[in-house]
C-alpha cells in the first residue's frame, strides 16, 4: 500500500514493524515477515542514512528505531498509522499479533 511512496514493499514492512514494536533487530524482522535479513538490512541502512531511524549497538545486536530528531516524526507516524489501519485482518494476524512479554509463571498453555 505504501511500496509505491517508500520505493519498495521491505521499506513498507520496516516501517509498519518499527510502528508496532517500537525497536527491532535485523533477525527479528526478516523472521516476521519471512525476508531474507540481507533485504532487510539494506533498507535499515538505507533508513538509518536518511536519519529516519536510528541504530544503536545492544552486545553483539544493533536495535533500529524511529529517530526522535526526524523533523517529520509525526507526520510519518501518522501515515504509517493510517496504513495499518487498513491492513487486512489476516495480515495483522499473520505479522503483528506476536506475544512482547513472557507468559506468567504458572499460568497454563
Amino acid at each position: 500500500m505504501l511500496e509505491g511512496l517508500f520505493g519498495n514493499r521491505i521499506v513498507e514492512k520496516v516501517l509498519l514493524y518499527l510502528y508496532v514494536y517500537e525497536n527491532g533487530y535485523i533477525r527479528e524482522i526478516a523472521g516476521c515477515f519471512g525476508e531474507p535479513p540481507n533485504g532487510i538490512r539494506q533498507q535499515l541502512i538505507r533508513l538509518e542514512a536518511g536519519n529516519i531511524i536510528s541504530g544503536v549497538q545492544r552486545g553483539k545486536i544493533r536495535l533500529y528505531q524511529f529517530n526522535p530528531r526526524y523533523p517529520f516524526l509525526d507526520e510519518l507516524k501518522a501515515l504509517i498509522k493510517k496504513a495499518y489501519g487498513v491492513l487486512p485482518e489476516k495480515d495483522l494476524e499473520r505479522y503483528f499479533r506476536r506475544r512482547t512479554r513472557p507468559r506468567r509463571t504458572g499460568k497454563s498453555q
